[in-house]
């Protein structure tokens, strides 16, 4: 095994980030956002065909992967004993046999992330773990309740120990290029998480159209979100490679605008390690290697870590076990 790879691969690529501060609204800029579909679409299909890495370095690649998910439990079943367990896994989320066989000491995710009447449960599991938990909110998954009470939402969470905030945006705003709520809405959602990350879900498969998506991405840049996200996990259409390609290119842009860099989280319907190494291969290609880590890329997802964790334990024992053995809580 090569170690010094996975050593390289794991450490931190990145320094301590200046986080985005947002702006003024710049409708000329965002109405000047367009998004040739059949272009996006042609780039999108060769994300999965024209790189490859094997072996060594695909082990390196989804060690990666894994330090980038946000792993979570989002159904109106959960119990604390549930999110206990997801937290156990969230700090120990590879098999130790097979981090020993590696010879990788140790790997966590990225963060937790739950409603909001779990996360005292969450917080008091990972004490001292470094992992923080992050809270969906404002209505979640519609985001139609009244504004005040999204906005209370938020500061419930942070007070509870939330230290990451996933709000929904009023897709109307989108729908009827009403840019303007849609600044207000997200910035009034930005002040209330304090120093909490502000991760905002767009809902992409709701919103017509790519152009929208670039559009809205820019919108939700400039309220200072510190991440844009593409879906709940609860809609019909989650997480695509066109969708991706577009919200990254406006985070490029954005930072080459302004010089802050914004994170980038795909969430639903990821669920294979194949599907993960295409989308660090698309952070990695449209923004570079910088935003290769848990600080600006995050995988919105539970099932991916079983599969990934299979695809380990086939890279030190040559055979695939069952998906049992490798339980997210």
């Amino acid at each position: 095994m090569e170690t010094h790879s996975l050593t390289t691969a794991l450490r931190s690529v990145s320094n301590h980030l200046d986080r985005n501060p947002g702006q003024a609204l710049n409708l000329d800029w965002v109405m000047s956002a367009q998004a040739n579909t059949s272009a996006i679409e042609r780039r999108a299909s060769t994300l999965s065909t024209r790189r490859s890495v094997k072996k060594s370095h695909q082990v390196a690649w989804l060690l990666r992967a894994v330090s980038c998910i946000d792993l979570t439990t989002l159904s109106g079943d959960d119990t604390e004993g549930r999110v206990y367990r997801l937290c156990d896994k969230a700090k120990n989320p590879i098999r130790q046999d097979i981090l020993s066989q590696l010879d990788v000491p140790k790997i966590r995710v990225g963060a937790v992330c739950v409603y909001h009447d779990m996360i005292k449960a969450a917080v008091t599991r990972l004490q001292d773990s470094g992992i923080p938990v992050a809270a969906v909110s404002t209505g979640f998954p519609a985001g139609l309740s009244p504004l005040e009470l999204r906005i209370a939402e938020i500061k419930e969470s942070v007070s509870c120990g939330a230290e990451e905030i996933d709000i929904v945006i009023s897709r109307r705003h989108v729908l009827t290029q009403n840019w303007a709520a849609l600044y207000d809405e997200v910035k009034r959602f930005r002040d209330a998480c304090g120093d909490a990350h502000l991760k905002t879900i767009l809902a992409t498969g709701e919103l017509g159209s790519l152009r929208n998506v670039a559009r809205a991405s820019l919108i939700c840049m400039m309220a200072g979100a510190d991440f844009i996200k593409t879906s709940t996990g609860k809609e019909s259409v989650n997480a695509t490679l066109p969708v991706s390609l577009v919200m990254v290119r406006a985070i490029r842009d954005y930072y080459e605008q302004t010089g802050f860099k914004v994170g980038y989280k795909p969430a639903g319907g990821i669920s294979k390690a194949k599907d993960a190494l295409t989308y660090l291969s698309l952070i990695k290609e449209e923004l570079g290697n910088s935003w290769l880590n848990p600080e600006l890329f995050r995988f919105g997802a539970s099932s991916l870590l079983g599969d990934i964790e299979r695809q380990l334990e086939h890279f030190v024992t040559g055979a695939y076990s069952a998906s049992h053995r490798h339980p997210m809580a």
